[in-house]
C-alpha cells in the first residue's frame, strides 16, 4: 500500500492530487486518528502525517492529509498568524502567485484582504502572466506570496524585481524556494535539461536551480531588504515536533524599504 501511495504521489499531476483529497480527507481523520501530529490551517491532529517528495528528496511525515499542507505551508501559516496583523481587521490589498490550495478558501473569506491570484497558467488563479513581466502598475500590493517559484524561472532576479515594483514601499513578501543549506552557493547548471537529471541535481524533475545559502543575496539584489524567521528560536521543540516543521528551514521575509 505503501508504495502504491509513493508512486501515486509522485506520478500523478498535483492538480488531480488535490481533487482526490477532496475525497480523501472525509477518510483521513479515521484513518489517521490520533495527536502526535497536528496542522495548524485545518486545525486538525492525527497519528502521523503523509510521506511526500522525490525519490531524491523524499521525506517522511511531513504532508498534512486533511489539506495536503507541507511544513513549508505551517511554518508560512505560523509566522502569519503569530508575527503579524494579516488576519486583523486592517485591509490589507494581496497578490498570491502560484496560490497554494490550502490557503486559498481561508484568505478568500478574509473580508480584510483585498486578494488577488495569479499564476502562468493555473485554472485557479484570478489573472494570468509571465512573471518575468508583470502587466500590472507600480506601487499596488501591501503583501505579496510567491512560495516555490523562483526554482523554476528562467531569470529568478528578474521575477523578483519585477514583484518589487508592484508592492508599495513598505510592503513585505514571502518567497520560500527549495533550500539546500549545506550548500553556500546556488547550484544551477543550464546544460542539465533532463527531467531524470534535474531531479538529481536539483530535487524535482521541474527545478531548473537549487537554492543554497545565498538565496538572501537574490532578494537583495532585488532591491529588498531582508529579515530572517528562525523557527528554531521562534518555537520551541515540542511545537516543531507537533508541526512537523523543517528544522533547518528559515522563513526569509523581503521588505521594500
Amino acid at each position: 500500500m505503501k508504495r502504491i501511495y509513493k508512486f501515486l504521489l509522485n506520478k500523478l499531476p498535483r492538480p488531480l492530487l488535490i481533487r482526490l483529497s477532496y475525497i480523501f480527507k472525509f477518510f483521513a481523520p479515521v484513518l489517521y486518528r490520533g495527536n502526535k501530529v497536528e496542522c495548524p490551517v485545518c486545525e486538525k491532529s492525527f497519528s502521523k502525517f503523509l510521506s511526500y517528495g522525490s525519490n531524491v528528496a523524499h521525506r517522511e511525515n511531513v504532508l498534512c492529509p486533511y489539506d495536503l499542507t507541507l511544513e513549508r505551508h505551517r511554518l508560512m501559516w505560523l509566522y502569519l498568524t503569530r508575527k503579524t496583523d494579516f488576519f486583523s481587521a486592517r485591509p490589507i490589498k494581496v497578490l498570491h502567485i502560484a496560490p497554494e490550495q490550502c490557503f486559498l478558501p481561508h484568505f478568500k473569506k478574509q473580508k480584510n484582504l483585498d486578494y488577488t491570484t495569479a499564476d502562468l497558467v493555473s485554472p485557479i488563479a484570478d489573472i494570468h502572466f509571465d512573471l518575468h513581466d508583470i502587466p500590472l502598475e507600480d506601487n499596488q500590493y501591501d503583501v505579496v506570496f510567491c512560495n516555490h517559484v523562483m526554482e523554476h524561472v528562467d531569470d529568478p532576479i528578474r521575477c523578483m524585481s519585477e514583484l518589487n515594483r508592484v508592492m508599495k514601499s513598505g510592503g513585505w513578501a514571502i518567497m520560500q524556494v527549495p533550500q539546500d543549506m549545506s550548500r553556500t552557493e546556488t547550484y544551477e547548471d543550464k546544460s542539465i535539461t533532463s527531467p531524470e537529471e534535474r531531479e538529481k541535481h536539483f530535487w524535482q524533475k521541474d527545478h531548473v536551480r537549487l537554492f543554497g545559502k545565498d538565496y538572501p543575496s537574490y532578494l537583495e539584489k532585488s532591491g529588498f531588504k531582508v529579515d530572517e524567521f528562525d523557527l528554531n528560536t521562534e518555537f520551541d521543540a515540542t511545537e516543531v515536533l507537533k508541526f512537523r516543521l523543517m528544522k533547518k528551514e528559515i522563513l526569509y521575509i523581503a521588505r521594500k524599504p
